[in-house]
């Protein structure tokens, strides 16, 4: 028993049986109104039945002092029984790991640069060539996949997704178009690029013969790359367009089409249960598909080494002298241009001829697209850029970011795990 030192008539005692099974519990009894001698007596009966406290809180029943029997009688007279329990008590360990728990300053820190923590988002189900694409920039990356190029974006927009790799031209089938109009729409930076060889494989399920064939589906850049292989293969079969190549073979698998084949990658038709009927089938060999790495903020443009530079720009005078004098600018200052790709501006797709907006004849507008070699870094880029500025009504620098200086080699790929965190060559 626990007596508060109240004086000589107490009216408030306290009391701690002895422990029964893991079934202890203090209780205090009061009998009418509590008379305290003083504010250190109550302070000192506290701090006693605090320490009683703690001490059997290591024997409660989950996480709860144990309540007394019902038959255990009220001690020292019939006073009223209460309880002490623990704040702590009233949530369960189990309900507790389900609360919310406080930000950390590591919530708040940017994303990792490279390793298996970075999401990677690309275009496609697993066993596309954006996914091995992805796993060539960022190995050991966790890859997201997207049913459509815009999710991608959006996907880095939102947070959802660290990086996004999305392919932008092909050696055999060109510009992907809509990745371009994407770039400008968005407002994503450009921080690197991947250089991807493009093995195609036909592939049917087990025990179908090409003979049986009437049906052949794909993304349209790869029907694009293996037109003539078919036509030589003496396939009498019809060409349809789908979402993305491993998609098509992940199709005609769920759906048991045994008349019907598909053009994927080799990891495609071991994912999804399909047998390789023809091999290599893309019209060339060195069929190799270019990819750009997105990020929400642009990378620091470096030296040391080679870099390349995207920059969209649009013209608002006639005739072909401004577009003259803006490649001009990169060759009088010795800086090779890679690529230049037109688009229809969307906002003003026609224009009249004449500025008095009479008359009948109408120019298309134009944005366009160009990939030099040089760093942001570089004097003779800045200043390039700086006289492309005053021919041009819109400039928009869509990245400076490293070259991909990786061996083209037919036979190369990068695999997903989690558990890797090798670094990626570039960004």
């Amino acid at each position: 028993m626990i007596k508060a030192p109240v004086g000589q008539n107490p009216r408030l005692a306290c009391h701690a049986p002895g422990r029964r099974s893991s079934s202890s519990v203090v209780r205090c009894s009061l009998q009418g109104a509590a008379v305290v001698g003083g504010r250190a007596d109550w302070q000192s009966s506290c701090a006693v039945l605090s320490s009683k406290v703690a001490a059997l809180g290591a024997h409660s029943i989950n996480g709860h002092v144990a309540p007394a029997p019902a038959s255990s009688p009220p001690q020292n007279g019939g006073g009223a029984v209460l309880d002490l329990v623990p704040v702590s008590s009233i949530i369960n360990a189990g309900d507790a790991k389900n609360l919310p728990q406080p930000l950390r300053i590591s919530d708040l820190s940017p994303a990792p640069m490279h390793g298996s923590q970075l999401r990677v988002a690309y275009q496609g189900v697993p066993g596309a060539y954006s996914e091995k694409a992805a796993g060539k920039a960022y190995p050991g990356c966790d890859a997201i996949p997207c049913d459509q190029f815009e999710v991608a974006f959006q996907a880095v927009e939102l947070w959802i997704a660290d990086r996004a790799v999305l392919p932008v031209e092909n050696s055999l089938g060109g510009s992907i178009h809509r990745n371009y109009d994407l770039l400008l729409r968005h407002r994503l930076h450009i921080v690197g690029e991947v250089q991807l060889p493009v093995h195609h494989c036909l592939m049917a399920l087990p025990g179908v013969r090409k003979e049986c064939l009437t049906r052949v589906m794909s993304h349209p850049q790869a029907l694009a790359q293996c037109e003539h292989t078919l036509t030589a293969m003496g396939l009498n079969v019809v060409r349809e367009a789908f979402d993305d190549t491993a998609g098509a073979a992940e199709y005609v698998a769920a759906n048991g089409l045994r008349d019907t084949a598909a053009i994927a990658s080799s990891r495609a038709a071991e994912l999804y249960g399909m047998e390789v009927l023809a091999d290599g089938i893309q019209d060339d060999s060195g069929n190799v598909t270019r990819f750009v790495m997105l990020a929400r903020e642009p990378i620091v443009p470096r030296t040391d080494r080679p870099f390349k530079t995207s920059i969209v720009f649009a013209h608002d005078r006639e005739g072909t002298s401004v577009l003259f004098k803006v490649l001009s600018a990169f060759a009088f200052r010795d800086i090779s241009l890679t690529k230049i790709e037109s688009r229809p501006h969307r906002h003003r797709p026609i224009r009249l001829v004449d500025d008095a907006n009479v008359g009948t004849a109408k120019h298309f507008e134009y944005m366009f697209y160009v990939d030099f070699q040089a760093s942001l870094a570089e004097p003779r880029a800045q200043n390039a850029l700086a006289e492309v500025q005053e021919y041009t009504s819109f400039l928009r620098v869509l990245g400076s970011y490293p070259m991909d200086m990786t061996p083209m080699t037919a036979g190369s790929s990068s695999t997903i795990s989690s558990s890797d965190s090798s670094s990626p060559p570039s960004s």
